[in-house]
């Protein structure tokens, strides 16, 4: 079992940033790639970064070039980096870790608002 905890989120201004956290602890081991998804009210979740255990990322085409995922493997930690925030950016985000199984957070909320 893998257990995932995020942290960071809150009120921010359009063209703020926050930096999200995600606490990974149990089988991290059994993990193959870690990353963030989001869910705005009313719509699906949506995938939005990952990282794998050999540091490669990927983003979704909506946060390229504002969103910066990384790592602090001593730390069991993930972050994301979100830069140049916008409206339509606010949502819940939750943290999600992919293995045997496929594992999440409880989600943490970011509103992005003037």
């Amino acid at each position: 079992q893998v257990q995932l905890v995020e942290s960071g989120g809150g009120l921010v201004q359009p063209g703020g940033s926050l930096r999200l956290s995600c606490a990974a602890s149990g089988n991290i081991f059994s993990l193959r790639a870690m990353g963030w998804y989001r869910q705005a009210p009313g719509k699906q979740r949506e995938w939005v970064a990952t990282i794998t255990t050999v540091g490669l990322t990927n983003y979704a085409d909506s946060v390229k070039g504002r969103f910066t995922i990384d790592r602090d493997s001593a730390k069991n930690t993930v972050y994301l980096q979100m830069n140049s925030l916008r409206p339509e950016d606010t949502a819940v985000y939750y943290c999600n870790g992919v293995g045997a199984k496929t594992y999440w957070g409880q989600g943490t909320q970011v509103t992005v608002s003037s």
